[in-house]
């Protein structure tokens, strides 16, 4: 490769940053010329400056591949048929299902071997412009570039990456390519091997009467202005130079790599992902153990005190041979035994109902009560709606509160009441 395409040597971090902000331009030679033809590349900013450029071998620009955020195959025009057909009104998948149909009698050989790209529809009778390429061809160039460690590839037809005017045509003039583009979606390559006045011919002849822009090698502009002044001069002659290519790459969206599927996503690094992986495994061991000893050691406390209240239970009532639930039994016993010495518990009907009495008593007037229900420790009453005043109801809920128990409405005309101590037996 040559020096100029050497990637930079310099490593500081502002540096490797703006690498990875780049594009990374490389414009393939045609594949006739064999694997010892050199690629030309420009490593571009986002900015748009040029930030380096060369040539050399493909495999040999694998540091810059890897520094720039993405790399563009600019595919030689000879290598990249644009075909014209006339399609039906197709959602994505299905124009892409009906293409290989719709390109069969334009194209040599079996076209499930080459990549059809459809560029959208230009025309309102649906005439759209096709890429095919060799599919073998194309899925070895982009592994051949992710392996590089490119982050992400693309390749657009090179015919496509001159810059367009409309209503002129532009070419571009190689050692063994002539490149021509006459449209947004249309373009040509021809493998040929001239002198600078049959090359000019031969392009002046396809662009046919329209305004030609034609740009050649530098080392042979001279040649070519004094070729097209004597012959044509309306044909405007310039220097092949990246900037024509970048600007005219920018033109087009017609991204050959997504119609190779999975062959031209890259492949997931798991090297890359090996320490965070293994660090992520390390913290989940950590948090799960810390939640296993977390559970015993409560586990061992709820033990503990079960054991306490067991033998506590016991010490209080040796005679009870079936211990189920220590603190239920406990408290029941608790209620027997008050029951039994004449104390009355707040949950018992007659403490409620002599409780409901006494603050009834103390009313203005009497209460007409239609009737009264004891169920699960509270005491229902069913009032005549004469008697549901909201003023008798404030006043029972305040005498019935200094007495424990709390007095509610649930529904119109009836009132509950219930132990507000907590203690059941």
């Amino acid at each position: 490769m040559a020096a100029s395409s050497r990637p930079w040597c310099g490593c500081g971090k502002t540096r490797r940053k703006r690498d990875r902000l780049s594009t990374l331009y490389i414009r393939l030679p045609a594949r006739a010329d064999g694997e010892a033809a050199l690629s030309r590349f420009a490593l571009v900013a986002d900015s748009g400056a040029i930030e380096q450029q060369g040539e050399g071998a493909l495999r040999g620009f694998a540091d810059l591949a890897a520094a720039s955020r993405r790399v563009l195959l600019l595919i030689a025009a000879v290598d990249v048929t644009m075909l014209h057909v006339k399609a039906p009104p197709l959602s994505g998948p299905r124009l892409k299902a009906a293409l290989p149909s719709l390109v069969e009698e334009q194209v040599l050989g079996d076209p499930s071997e080459a990549v059809l790209t459809a560029a959208p529809a230009q025309s309102p009778d649906g005439l759209r412009s096709v890429a095919v390429v060799q599919r073998t061809y194309l899925e070895s160039l982009v592994r051949t570039v992710l392996a590089m460690g490119a982050r992400s590839v693309g390749a657009l037809p090179a015919q496509l990456c001159l810059p367009l005017q409309p209503g002129h045509v532009s070419g571009a003039v190689e050692p063994s390519v002539l490149t021509l583009r006459d449209g947004l979606y249309h373009g040509m390559g021809l493998a040929v091997a001239s002198t600078p006045d049959t090359a000019l011919q031969m392009v002046r002849a396809l662009a046919g009467d329209a305004p030609l822009t034609l740009y050649v090698p530098a080392a042979d502009l001279g040649q070519f202005q004094a070729l097209a002044a004597e012959a044509d001069p309306a044909t405007t002659i310039e220097a092949d130079d990246w900037t024509h290519w970048i600007a005219g790459s920018r033109s087009t969206n017609l991204d050959l790599v997504p119609a190779l599927g999975a062959a031209g996503a890259r492949a997931t690094d798991w090297q890359r992902w090996r320490w965070p992986l293994r660090l992520a495994l390390l913290a989940l061991v950590v948090n799960l153990a810390g939640l296993n000893i977390e559970w015993l050691r409560l586990k061992r406390e709820a033990d503990a005190t079960r054991a306490a209240m067991l033998q506590t239970y016991k010490a209080t009532y040796p005679k009870d041979t079936v211990i189920q639930d220590p603190l239920v039994q406990m408290k029941m016993n608790i209620a027997r035994a008050r029951a039994a010495s004449g104390q009355l518990s707040p949950d018992e009907f007659t403490y409620q109902a002599a409780a409901f009495g006494e603050a009834a008593r103390s009313l203005p007037r009497p209460l007409s009560i239609a009737s009264l229900e004891y169920r699960e420790r509270s005491l229902s009453i069913k009032v005549k709606p004469e008697s549901a005043d909201p003023g008798v109801a404030g006043q029972l809920k305040s005498a019935l509160a200094a007495r424990n128990l709390a007095f509610s409405e649930p529904a119109p005309a009836t009132w509950l009441i219930r132990n507000t101590t907590g203690a059941k037996p």
